[in-house]
Parts: C-alpha cells; sequence; structure tokens
C-alpha cells in the first residue's frame, strides 16, 4: 500500500518491521502511514489532521456502524482552548496456528468467554483489562479485543495480545507473538528501556480508532492508551488500600517489600493495523503521558487506566483512577486534550459512595462511552466495598465532565454463587452499545474465582433497562 495520508502529530521517523517488537519515538510530529513505516515531521497539534485538514479530513471511525462512515462532534472547544493555553509553558507532571474458544454454558461457567491460555501459551497464567471493539460493514461483522496476559514461563512480566471474533463471543487467540497483519497473539511487551515508566507491567486501557475519508476503513490508525508500571516504588502502608493488595489483577503491583507497590503512568502507542505498535514518548521523562500529582493532590501515587473518549474535534477526555491518601479511599478523576498527547488534569469525578454503598472505598478500572442515542455518557466502573469486595457499577453524566450520577447504590454485576468461576470479584468493565430499536449493551469483565480460575466474562442487558445485566449463557441468537 502507498503511503494512505499525512496526519500532524509530532514524531520521529520510525520504521515497522514485522514483529510485535514495538519502538519508541520522541517529540510526537507529521506522521505519513504506510503499510509498517512512518515518516514525521513537526506539528503543534496532534488531532490536526481530523479536525482541521481539508485534503486528508480524519475522524474517529465509531465502531458498531458501517466502517466506512467517520463522525466528527462540532461542539465548541473554546472553554478547552483557553485552559490548555494557560497551560501551554506547564510541563504536565514464534507464534502457532490461533485457537477457537468456545465459551461453556454450564451453571458454573456462565458468562465465561474467555479462559486461560494454554499451557504452552503466552497467557496461561493471566489474563485480563479487555478493550474490546466492534466493527460492522456490508461484508462482515468483527471484534477486537486487546486483553493483557501473563504466561507461567515468563511470571514477571505481561503482555498485550490481541484476540479477534464474528461474533464477540467465540474467540480466536494466538499461542505466541503476531507474525502478521491478521494473526492473533501478544502484539506489545514491557519496555526494554532502562529509564522507560513500562519496565515491568503494560495493560491496555482504550483503544481510540482513527480513519481517514480518503481511504479504505481498513487504512485506520489505532491509538492504544495504556497503563505502565516500572521499578520505581511508592509507599501505600496504613491505606485502605491493603484492602485489595492482594488482587491477583494488579493495576498496582507489589514490589516485594512490605506496604509497597510499584508506581504506574500512562502511555501511548500507535498501530496501523492494530498489531504492530509504535510508543510514543509524553513529556514525562519517563515517555509517559504525564505525571502523578505533587504530594497534597489526590493522584499523587499513582496514575491508572486511562481511558479516553473522543468527544468532538480536539476535545479529548481521559478518565484514569488513583488512590487519595487522604481521603483513604480510590477515585477517578479527568483529563482533557485537544492532541490526546499533552493532557490537563481537571480533578475528581467519581469518588468512594455512601455507607454500605458497593463503592464505599471508591472506584477504579472506569470504562465511559458515550450513548449513540441519547448522547449521554455512560460509565462502568469497579468498585470497592468496605471489606474489599470488588462488583461492577454504573455512573451517568450529560456532558462526561462532571454531575456524575450513580444509577444505584448496588453494583449492577456482582461475583457469582460459590460455585462460579467468577466467585471471588468481578472488575475491568468494557462496555459494547448494540446496533438495534432497544438500547441493548454488552460488558466484558475480569472474574476470578475461588482457588484463583481467571478468565474474561461476558454479560448483557435486559434489552434496554441498563441497570441490569444477567451473564451471557447462550441464550439469544448470535
Amino acid at each position: 500500500m502507498d503511503a494512505a495520508w499525512i496526519a500532524t502529530s509530532s514524531m520521529k521517523a520510525v520504521n515497522f518491521l514485522p514483529s510485535s517488537t514495538t519502538q519508541r519515538t520522541a517529540n510526537p510530529t507529521t506522521l505519513i502511514l504506510s503499510r509498517h513505516s512512518y515518516e514525521v515531521t513537526k506539528s503543534k497539534n496532534a488531532l490536526s489532521f481530523f479536525s482541521n485538514s481539508r485534503n486528508n479530513s480524519l475522524s474517529l471511525t465509531r465502531c458498531s456502524t458501517k466502517s466506512n462512515i467517520n463522525t466528527e462532534d462540532q461542539n465548541s472547544t473554546s472553554e478547552l482552548d483557553t485552559k490548555l493555553e494557560s497551560h501551554e509553558d506547564t510541563k504536565l507532571n514464534s507464534s502457532d496456528e490461533p485457537c477457537l474458544i468456545s465459551p461453556s454454558s454450564s451453571s458454573s461457567s456462565g458468562g465465561l468467554v474467555f479462559d486461560l491460555g494454554a499451557g504452552n501459551s503466552w497467557d496461561s497464567e493471566d489474563v485480563g483489562s479487555p478493550v474490546v471493539k466492534r466493527f460492522l460493514s456490508d461484508e462482515e461483522e468483527r471484534w477486537y479485543m486487546w486483553y493483557y496476559g501473563r504466561s507461567n514461563s515468563n511470571p514477571g512480566f505481561d503482555s498485550i495480545g490481541l484476540a479477534t471474533s464474528s461474533n464477540g463471543v467465540h474467540w480466536e487467540r494466538g499461542v505466541g507473538s503476531v507474525q502478521t497483519s491478521v494473526d492473533v497473539g501478544t502484539v506489545m511487551s514491557c519496555s526494554k528501556d532502562w529509564w522507560a515508566f513500562d519496565t515491568s507491567s503494560i495493560r491496555p486501557s482504550e483503544v481510540v480508532i482513527m480513519s481517514s475519508t480518503k481511504v479504505r476503513a481498513s487504512s485506520a490508525v489505532y491509538w492504544l492508551y495504556y497503563t505502565g508500571l516500572s521499578s520505581e516504588e511508592v509507599d501505600i502502608s496504613g491505606n485502605s488500600f491493603d484492602l485489595i493488595i492482594e488482587n491477583p489483577e494488579k493495576v498496582f503491583k507489589e514490589s516485594g517489600r512490605s506496604g509497597k507497590i510499584y508506581k504506574s503512568l500512562p502511555g501511548l502507542a500507535i498501530s496501523q493495523d492494530g498489531r504492530y505498535w509504535a510508543r510514543i514518548e509524553g513529556e514525562h521523562h519517563s515517555g509517559a503521558l504525564f505525571d502523578v500529582g505533587s504530594e497534597n493532590e489526590w493522584d499523587s501515587l499513582f496514575i491508572a487506566s486511562p481511558q479516553v473518549v473522543f468527544h468532538g474535534s480536539g476535545d479529548l477526555r481521559m478518565y484514569y483512577h488513583s488512590f487519595d491518601v487522604r481521603r483513604g479511599k480510590f477515585c477517578i478523576g479527568i483529563a482533557r486534550s485537544r492532541d490526546g498527547i499533552r493532557w490537563v488534569k481537571l480533578g475528581k469525578i467519581i469518588e468512594g459512595g455512601k455507607s454500605g454503598a458497593f463503592d464505599e472505598l471508591g472506584g477504579l478500572n472506569a470504562c465511559v462511552v458515550r450513548n449513540k442515542k441519547d448522547g449521554d455518557y455512560l460509565m462502568a466502573y469497579e468498585g470497592v466495598s468496605d471489606n474489599g469486595g470488588k462488583s461492577i457499577g454504573l455512573a451517568v453524566s450529560k456532558d462526561g465532565l462532571k454531575d456524575w450520577t450513580r444509577l444505584q447504590d448496588d453494583g449492577v454485576l456482582e461475583a457469582s454463587g460459590a460455585n462460579g468461576w467468577d466467585s471471588k470479584e468481578v472488575g475491568s468493565p468494557c462496555l459494547v452499545q448494540m446496533d438495534g430499536e432497544e438500547d441493548e449493551w454488552r460488558m466484558y469483565y475480569r472474574g476470578v474465582g475461588n482457588g484463583g480460575r481467571i478468565g474474561i466474562g461476558m454479560a448483557v442487558s435486559q434489552g434496554s433497562d441498563i441497570r441490569r445485566f444477567r451473564r451471557w449463557t447462550g441464550g439469544f441468537h448470535m
């Protein structure tokens, strides 16, 4: 394929090789995309390629719609521009054949659609943080799921992998690294740069998909926002944080010393096919997009799960969580950006719920989706109860910025009964809005059961009642 289009994003030239090894680019600059290469010249606004270009008009590719439809929200961003301009000079702190996974419909496996990999695979010990996207074209329906995994043979390091499906239930996965642009398996590993923020662990948080009106939808560009952890330690001793430090999926990760975890920060990588990735260096010295807050700020310990939503031209919102030491609770905050690379923090939007609520000790791992029916913002997030239990709840907002309202004091999806595969906890939700007259949703999530069983499950809303989800058991036509 010839160079498809020019995207202004401030990156150095980098050549993609047919390997899942990711490369890092500095000083984000113009991006000419070809099959496996990027050439770059400098530009101020990394998203001007879909907001300001007449000849190469790019926009967000909205999933669950026809793949050749591009959408742009023309809402005014003057308020954001003013706030960002006031911060202009401030530095923000060898694969085998893929196998098909057939979910079990037994009562003990209700909802389970993605189990641990085979004993020799890269995801044989742990899976989680599902990021699921659905694409429709005139010819087919296609589902992509990016997720993290860890193997028994390499327990100290995580990878990000890709699985694909034709219906979102039966998934094809790979045993090792991807080898071609249609392969499945691992697509991104921890950084080998000693100074980087993501040398210990990486977890996908969101994939924002951009496409051009001038080329086929298959020439989209994928922006992967992810959590990276390094060997830098953070002291969390003496906090209610200790209640869930035993969580097998550590978006925070114990360093091996009592009361210490590894620090996490948000990162960005880009790809033309969702398989071969180039890291984009942020303004932080470690390559992260931004740093934790100062000592007295609510996000002074770590930044995790940077989930990004495209609101309109030059207006992206990032939802992330941290642990507020002074309040002793997990909180979800928001940052805003014009280019997807430089961010301005706007503060907390979700704190702990009232006494006895499913999220009394706070919320984390938010997934925010803009409802295609009414334009409201829907957030699914992982709530922590007063005893450290974890379930999934929902909140809504008109503008996605403030005034978030919990739909109820109980979670919409809780751990299953004693015999269920996810009997211990559920979390890391990912929402997918389906097409149709009724406002139907799917929720993918990570579950943990007794005995350490781990997998990725799926629940479906009860028609248009978003407050009621049931685990999938094969009870609807695919």
